[in-house]
């Protein structure tokens, strides 16, 4: 994960999905999105929908879900 804009604490979707073009998959964006936010992102921003053939309708909420509870792990 790229530390280039965690200063101002901030990751948005599609610096995920450009970092790691090897995503193929809601799923595996949901991990990326964990990996995250134990990293030390502590804001996700939503400002691509993804693409995937398995991005549910509220895909949106799911990646704060995992975002959100993934932060709550660190120590």
């Amino acid at each position: 994960m790229s530390d280039g804009n965690k200063g101002d604490g901030l990751i948005r979707v599609s610096d995920l999905m450009i970092q790691h073009p090897e995503v193929r998959s809601f799923k595996d964006l949901e991990r990326l999105v964990t990996e995250a936010a134990k990293s030390g992102y502590r804001f996700l921003q939503f400002d691509v929908k993804p693409e995937f053939v398995d991005t549910p309708r509220d895909w949106d909420q799911k990646l704060e879900t995992v975002f959100y509870w993934a932060d709550r792990g660190r120590s």
